[in-house]
């Protein structure tokens, strides 16, 4: 029964973790920076923990038997259930990649804040005022090397989104593919997130 709760939760997980890192402020960037990580996504209560990799024009998060591929070149994400042998096709809307160069979409301001330590390592924070959809939205942001955002959180504290255990370059192109043998699963899907 417990197996059974945590898979009724973890889909709509995965979509709530994408739908924090991907908020319109983090619009699409057509190439990325390529990168591997460690996610810490948090939206009140709720945390989840993730492995993020990022090639150009491809993103891959992995968290317990789920997979999520975007890919850019395809304009499409899979959704994949691992111990299901299972996949979900939709879509890729460009608003849902993620952006990971340091300026939002919409930004009206960017303050300095100062240096702090993330990850064990110095970031510069940053108070950033964005406009989305006709509101006002402030976050705060730290920046590495005066260039990769490696933690993003809502002014008011209710949602972050950090990078640990940072490895810039080049992923493995296998990451980004769909696993063979896997069943294709068709289901409509709220066109919302």
């Amino acid at each position: 029964m417990k197996n059974k709760r945590r898979k009724n939760w973890l889909i709509p997980l995965v979509f709530i973790t994408l739908a924090i890192f991907c908020h319109d402020g983090y619009a699409a960037e057509k190439v990325f920076q390529e990168f591997s990580a460690d996610m810490v996504s948090r939206s009140g209560r709720q945390i989840v923990q993730a492995k993020f990799y990022i090639s150009r024009d491809k993103m891959r998060t992995e968290m317990p038997g789920n997979v999520v591929i975007m890919r850019l070149d395809k304009n499409l994400t899979w959704i994949i259930m691992l111990q299901q042998r299972m996949y979900m096709e939709q879509p890729l809307k460009p608003k849902d990649l993620p952006k990971t160069s340091k300026e939002l979409g919409g930004e009206i301001e960017r303050i300095s804040l100062g240096m702090e330590t993330v990850d064990g390592k110095p970031a510069e924070k940053f108070k950033v005022v964005y406009v989305e959809n006709s509101a006002r939205l402030t976050v705060y942001q730290w920046i590495r090397d005066s260039k990769f955002p490696v933690k993003i959180e809502a002014e008011n504290g209710s949602w972050s989104v950090e990078y640990k255990n940072l490895s810039v370059g080049p992923q493995p192109a296998a990451l980004f593919e769909l696993p063979p043998g896997l069943q294709k699963l068709s289901m409509p899907f709220d066109n919302k997130l």
